[in-house]
């Protein structure tokens, strides 16, 4: 715009200057052949600037028009990736949403066109997983592998959804060596890691997820939760494996040799309880929880205490009864009572310490109480009153 002013500008001092040269107009001639061509110097000036105005307006109008059929040929040539990656996100929200359905087909027809063929594939194959659709499943894993399933090619979000594809369609050997190609990063990724001790787990691997468990608790975003069902998992399969392939004394010295701090962990306290109860150790078990039930036990250890499958559990009934001798209005030892009672068979003694846990004021009803009353009610001929329990439970 400038530049037009300036020219502008040049033209009407042109024309303001010519008449003070029109005294001296100056004469020239142009001859080729036969044509002559004649005019003032004035004249010719004048002719100059406007030719020289025309050119550059020409030359703007041109380059604008040549400027707007790119960006003509821009959209034209790109519309195709443009409702690609629309469709890629409605995909998206789609599986958000839980419509796996309209997800898959949205997906997958995204795919090339977006040009994110390996996610788009992959979030298919995982929407075609939610509907249990294990053909799709395997189609679409096959197409994200001709995009490229490892690091070089790929990145590694895409090589952690298709292990955990491949373990939900129980495709283990293929998962198994998938993270083996990249075991290297199990150490620097913690979703890999995660992958990695529950494909152990599923192979029975016990050991091998043991040792990566001081690497998981480390790892804040895991959780607490997450590690205690790898430790009773884990820890548990392991201490039967021993106890079947080898012996007990086989069993004792691995749970002798594992750190204090190990052993100390409720969870892996209670496996190894809860394999020693299966096979009617009653020595051993009560050596382990004996001691800590003496204590002021906390409501938790209580309640992985009623789940053990113990057969002969007198020496702990006794312990019990001592703490409810000292406070006969407990509800987690009234509630210990009467389910060590149910499982050594004492229905009576478990009915009694129940009711009397039903009637205290304030009392809370737990399911697993209700049950067990119900259960010892049952043996007892009760059958009325363990109905009226067994309601209960459903109607809570």
């Amino acid at each position: 715009m400038k530049r037009l002013i300036i020219l502008i500008l040049i033209f009407f001092a042109a024309v303001a200057i010519s008449p003070l040269l029109i005294n001296e107009k100056g004469y020239i001639l142009i001859a080729m052949g036969n044509i002559t061509v004649e005019s003032t110097v004035v004249t010719a000036i004048i002719m100059l600037v406007l030719v020289f105005i025309g050119l550059l307006l020409s030359l703007k109008v041109f380059r604008g028009s040549w400027q707007l059929g790119l960006g003509t040929w821009h959209k034209i040539a790109f519309a195709s990736r443009r409702r690609g990656l629309r469709d890629l996100k409605k995909g998206m929200t789609a599986y958000v949403l839980d419509d796996y359905s309209q997800a898959e087909h949205l997906l997958a027809k995204s795919a090339e066109p977006s040009q994110f063929e390996q996610t788009a594939y992959l979030m298919a194959a995982a929407a075609a997983e939610k509907q249990n659709l294990p053909s799709n499943i395997s189609h679409y894993l096959k197409l994200a592998d001709s995009f490229g399933s490892s690091l070089k090619q790929g990145n590694l979000e895409g090589v952690l959804v298709k292990i955990k594809l491949l373990m939900g369609q129980e495709s283990f050997a293929e998962a198994r060596k998938l993270i083996d190609e990249h075991h290297k990063l199990i150490g620097h990724d913690y979703r890999l890691l995660v992958l990695e001790i529950n494909l152990c787990i599923i192979e029975q691997r016990y050991q091998t997820a043991i040792n990566y468990l001081p690497a998981a608790r480390k790892q804040k975003a895991i959780g607490d939760e997450r590690i205690n069902q790898w430790e009773d998992k884990s820890f548990y399969g392991e201490f039967f494996r021993i106890i079947k392939e080898q012996d007990s004394d086989s069993l004792a010295q691995y749970w002798k040799n594992l750190p204090r701090k190990i052993r100390q962990l409720e969870t892996v306290l209670f496996a190894y309880c809860r394999v020693l109860a299966e096979n009617k150790l009653i020595t051993p078990l009560n050596g382990i929880l004996l001691s800590p039930l003496k204590k002021e036990a906390s409501v938790e250890f209580l309640h992985r205490l009623r789940s053990l499958p113990i057969s002969k559990p007198d020496d702990l009934i006794h312990i019990v009864q001592k703490h409810l001798h000292q406070n006969p209005h407990s509800e987690k030892w009234l509630s210990s009572l009467g389910h060590l009672a149910l499982a050594g068979e004492q229905w009576s003694m478990a009915e009694k310490a129940f009711n009397t846990l039903f009637h205290l004021e304030g009392y809370q009803e737990d399911r697993a109480d209700l049950k067990a009353c119900a259960l010892a009610r049952a043996a007892l001929n009760n059958h009325q009153g363990a109905n009226d329990l067994l309601i209960k439970i459903v109607n809570s």
